[in-house]
């Protein structure tokens, strides 16, 4: 399966604004050839990775990060660039954590955003952040459900920035007859997702932690002393982390994979429209993202085009078969761009766990994963790579509280995710219409 999704993977990269747009590096660094020896390995070399690798070396610990493709190439590199506070779910965190746990959660959501942006300054990091954040509501039975989240954020999370936007007040930040009330939140925002993270795996490099590309797992042996084994060499180190997610393969044991599933993203981006056309639409820059089951979200970039995203989709269909639909729901938002040409369409795999919260735990007491950030993984992961590093140093609380979360497996195995993904999605599709 994991061979299967890598190929989808790569079919819906090929024509990202953001690869168009980052400067990679002309190599992405050298292949795994040999044996080393390494405090930490680290699966990966997307955010959570290259978190983990920064947080460990800042601690003393040697790190090794094995990427199978190269850095930024998973969800990394492709996701909607919202830099947010809080969960997909936050009802469910305080469920299971209870209130005083769900508020620690949330003010290390909080400290995420302020960690990426600590990140941005003290590397140097060209990556177009872009403070504010709007949540908005569509539907006149979405307007109430948008006023509790707020209430409800404020009050019991004790996150007390947010601000109601009645209809007149949203459509004069966004240039939309389609919304009728919206929350702002200034502290999150948005980005370009590849420039960061190159910055980060440029940043981990420059403090010293070893990064391999094109070098896929294919074995952990565990144990005290584990060996995480590639085609051509293996790491020996006392800790391992896996934080490939949604493409991690065969890194985890069947178990724990099985509590997230792939669920394909995709986005357009228009041609540049130009500073005074952009800056109509969305008056401040913010990202914008609905509170529907299936959401739009949309922000203007840094060259002046719109990149708009939704659609999601089990199967990974390519972004060519999708990109009209998502473009005649971008002109539904902005009838003043139906003459704006589509420049890229691309899509990537967002790794979604059943009950939407995050999914941090071990297999064994030197053997971690973080996964299922479900759509809030770029300040999120700053977060999983501090809390993993911690724990590897002693300092387990954060880390326990995380783990704490219950999840479930996806039913069905590899082969039978997908059609049962879909048949739920379609319900929900279905109640949206209602």
């Amino acid at each position: 399966m994991t061979d299967s999704l890598d190929r989808r993977a790569d079919a819906l990269i090929r024509n990202s604004y953001y690869e168009a747009s980052a400067a990679r590096p002309l190599v992405d660094g050298p292949m795994l050839d040999g044996t080393l020896e390494a405090d930490v390995c680290v699966i990966g070399a997307g955010f959570a990775g290259l978190s983990v690798a920064l947080e460990c070396r800042a601690r003393g610990l040697s790190v090794v990060v094995l990427e199978a493709h190269r850095p930024g190439w998973g969800a990394s590199g492709r996701n909607g660039g919202q830099t947010l506070v809080g969960f997909a779910k936050d009802d469910i965190i305080e469920k299971q954590l209870g209130l005083d746990g769900a508020r620690a959660a949330w003010a290390m959501s909080v400290e995420g955003v302020a960690l990426v942006r600590e990140r941005i300054e003290r590397y140097g990091i060209d990556c177009d952040f872009t403070p504010g954040y709007l949540t908005v509501a569509t539907k006149p039975k979405r307007v109430p459900d948008l006023q509790a989240w707020m209430d409800q954020v404020s009050s019991r999370m004790g996150y007390t920035k947010l601000s109601w936007l009645d209809t007149d007040e949203i459509r004069a930040r966004v240039a939309s007859q389609r919304y009728l009330a919206g929350v702002y939140d200034p502290i999150s925002g948005h980005l370009h997702p590849l420039k960061y993270c190159l910055g980060l795996a440029d940043a981990a490099r420059r403090e010293g932690a070893q990064l391999f590309a094109h070098s896929p797992v294919i074995e952990v042996v565990r144990g005290a002393r584990p060996a995480v084994r590639t085609a051509n060499g293996e790491v020996r180190c006392r800790f391992v982390v896996a934080c490939g997610n949604a493409t991690i393969g065969d890194a985890l044991p069947a178990a724990v994979a099985a509590r997230i599933a792939p669920i394909a993203s995709y986005i357009v981006a228009t041609e540049p429209l130009g500073e005074a056309r952009a800056s109509a639409l969305i008056a401040k820059r913010e990202a914008v993202c609905d509170n529907n089951f299936f959401l739009d979200y949309f922000r203007v970039s840094a060259d002046h085009r719109v990149l708009f995203g939704g659609r999601a989709s089990s199967t990974g269909a390519a972004p060519a078969q999708l990109s009209e639909q998502i473009r005649k729901r971008m002109v539904d938002v902005f009838p003043q761009v139906a003459d704006a040409k589509v420049e890229f369409a691309w899509g990537g795999f967002v790794d979604v766990t059943r009950n939407r919260a995050p999914d941090f735990g071990s297999i064994d007491p030197n053997y971690f994963y973080v996964q299922g950030f479900c759509g809030h993984g770029v300040a999120l992961t700053g977060i999983a790579g501090r809390v993993v590093a911690q724990a590897i140093a002693g300092e387990t609380a954060a880390f326990d509280l995380f783990a704490k979360l219950r999840h479930a497996r996806f039913p069905g195995g590899p082969a039978l995710r997908g059609p049962a993904l879909e048949l739920g999605m379609l319900y929900h599709r279905i109640r949206e219409l209602l």
